[in-house]
C-alpha cells in the first residue's frame, strides 16, 4: 500500500473525533462569496446605496435550471458587505404578493431608483406585450405595489435601468444588442419617447449583449453591459466611458468574466457601486450545470487616473479578506470549476460540489494558512468508485500538499483526513479530483486544522 495512503488513513482514524470537535468551535460569520445562502439563487445584481448608508441589491431570482429567474422578487441588503440579509417576495407577478394584474409572466431583471421619498422598482416581464413597467413603495425592502404598464408601444425589450444625474434628470435604460436610452418624466414612471435614442452602446462596437446599467465617477458615465467579446457568450461584464450621458461612449474593456464558474455557464450581468469609499463590482454565477440557477457575488475593483477600470479575477472571499484556513469553508465557494462539477443543491439549505470526474479542478481564492497547518478534513460521500482528492496551491499545476483517500460507496456523508505538508501565508487553493468512472464523489466541505500546541 502506498505511504501517502497509509498516511491518510492513519490520520482518519486517530485524529477524527478531534477535529470533529476543533470544527465546532470555528465557526462564525465571515464575508465571502457568493453572498447569497445555499438553496438561494439571486442572479443580475443590481446594487444600491441609499441615504441610509446601507447596500441594497435588487435582482431576478433563478428557482430552476430549466427557465430563466421566476415569479417574483427578492431584496438583499447589508450594512457592511460582510453580513447579508434577505427580504423575500418583495413583488411578485403571481402568486402570493402578485401586484401585476394584467399579467402572470416570468418577471426577468430589475433596477431600483429613489426620488422623493419614494422607491422606484422597474421590472421586466417575459412577455412580448406590456413587457416593462414600474411600481412602488415608500421602503427600499418593499413590499412594492400597484405594477404599471411603462410606454407599451416602445418599451419592449428587457434589462431596464435607471441612472439620476447630479443635475436631478432621470433617464431609462433597456435593451438587447443595441442599447436604448432615454429621459424618464418627472412622475419616474414614464419615459419622454421624444428623446428616446438607439444604439448608445452596441454589439458591433462594444461587445454589447444585454445588461446595461449606467453609473457617474469623477465627470465620467460608466456604462456597464453583459460583454459578448470573449468565449463567443456574454460572459463577461463590459464597460463604455462617456464624457456626456448621451454618448459617444469608447469601448473601455472587461470589468469582470465568469466563465468557468460553472460547466454550463451563459451569461453576465451586474454592476458597479462606490461603498464606504470603496469600489465593487456585483455579478452573478451559474450552478447545477446550467445556464441559470445564478447566484450573486461581489469583488472589489480599482480604477486608473484616466478613470479606466482594472479587471479582476472571481474569488472566494469576495469582499473581505483571505478566508481563515481553519474554519470551515463550504465547497460551494468555490470560485473556478473546470471539468464536469458543478455546485448542485443537495438539500434546501445546503450545496455540495457534485458530478466530480477524473482530473476535475475546483479552486479557492484565497484562503489564509497563517503559520501553518496540520491537516485538511473534507466531508465527502461517495457514488462511486471514491478516488483522491489532491490539494495544490497557487496553482492548477502547483505543489501538492495533501491527498486524501475517499473510500467507494460510503452510504453517506463521511470525514476523511489527510496531513498537510509545509504551508504558510495565503494561497490559491486547487483540489484536483482523481478516480475511474464518472461521478466519483461529492464534496460538502473542507477545514484546515492549525498547528497543535
Amino acid at each position: 500500500m502506498h505511504a501517502k495512503t497509509i498516511l491518510s488513513r492513519y490520520f482518519t482514524g486517530l485524529f477524527i473525533s478531534q477535529l470533529l470537535i476543533q470544527i465546532s468551535l470555528n465557526q462564525g460569520v465571515f464575508s465571502q462569496n457568493p453572498i447569497v445562502p445555499p438553496g438561494v439563487y439571486i442572479a443580475d445584481p443590481s446594487a444600491k446605496v441609499w441615504s441610509d448608508g446601507r447596500i441594497y441589491v435588487y435582482g431576478s431570482r433563478d428557482e430552476s435550471p430549466f427557465y430563466y429567474c421566476s415569479w417574483r422578487h427578492d431584496v438583499l441588503w447589508s450594512e457592511d458587505l460582510r453580513s447579508w440579509q434577505i427580504a423575500e417576495n418583495v413583488f411578485a407577478s403571481k402568486g402570493s404578493g402578485d401586484e401585476i394584474p394584467y399579467s402572470d409572466a416570468l418577471l426577468y431583471a430589475p433596477d431600483c431608483a429613489y426620488k422623493d421619498g419614494v422607491y422606484y422598482l422597474y421590472y421586466c416581464l417575459a412577455s412580448f406585450e406590456n413587457t416593462e413597467g414600474v411600481a412602488t413603495s415608500l421602503s427600499p425592502l418593499g413590499p412594492f405595489r400597484k405594477g404599471r404598464v411603462m410606454n407599451a408601444s416602445v418599451l419592449r425589450e428587457i434589462d431596464p435601468a435607471v441612472f439620476i444625474d447630479d443635475d436631478g434628470q432621470a433617464y431609462y435604460v433597456w435593451g438587447q444588442f443595441s442599447a436604448k436610452m432615454a429621459k424618464l418624466k418627472p412622475g419616474m414612471d414614464e419615459i419622454d419617447e421624444t428623446t428616446i435614442r438607439d444604439g448608445i452602446v452596441t454589439e458591433k462596437e462594444h461587445f454589447f449583449h444585454e445588461g446595461g446599467y449606467l453609473i457617474k465617477r469623477n465627470g465620467i458615465y460608466y456604462f456597464i453591459y453583459a460583454h459578448m467579446g470573449r468565449a463567443n457568450r456574454p460572459t463577461c461584464l463590459g464597460y463604455a466611458m462617456a464624457s456626456n450621458v448621451w454618448g459617444p461612449y469608447h469601448y473601455g474593456g472587461v470589468i469582470i468574466d465568469n466563465d468557468h464558474c460553472d460547466p454550463a455557464v451563459w451569461n453576465n450581468h451586474g454592476s458597479i457601486v462606490q461603498f464606504n469609499g470603496k469600489w465593487y463590482v456585483f455579478y452573478h454565477r451559474s450552478t447545477h450545470a446550467s445556464n441559470t440557477m445564478r447566484k450573486a457575488c461581489v469583488e472589489p475593483i480599482t480604477f486608473n487616473d484616466d478613470g479606466t477600470i482594472n479587471e479582476v479575477e472571481m474569488t472566494s472571499q469576495g469582499a473581505g479578506p483571505p478566508l481563515t484556513a481553519k474554519r470551515l469553508i463550504d465547497a460551494e465557494r468555490a470560485c473556478l470549476l473546470f471539468g464536469n462539477t458543478r455546485i448542485v443543491m443537495e438539500s434546501p439549505s445546503n450545496e455540495v460540489l457534485a458530478g466530480i470526474r477524473n482530473d476535475d479542478k475546483a479552486a479557492y481564492k484565497y484562503i489564509d494558512f497563517g503559520k501553518g497547518v496540520d491537516s485538511v478534513l473534507f466531508r465527502v460521500r461517495s457514488v462511486g468508485s471514491g478516488g483522491i482528492i489532491d490539494v495544490a496551491v497557487d496553482q492548477p499545476w502547483g505543489r501538492s500538499v495533501a491527498q486524501a483517500e475517499v473510500p467507494a460507496y460510503t452510504g453517506g456523508w463521511t470525514v476523511v483526513a489527510a496531513p498537510v505538508r509545509a504551508t504558510e501565508g495565503v494561497h490559491a487553493v486547487w483540489l484536483r479530483f482523481y478516480g475511474k468512472g464518472e461521478n466519483l464523489f461529492e464534496v460538502d466541505w473542507l477545514q484546515f486544522t492549525p498547528h497543535r500546541e
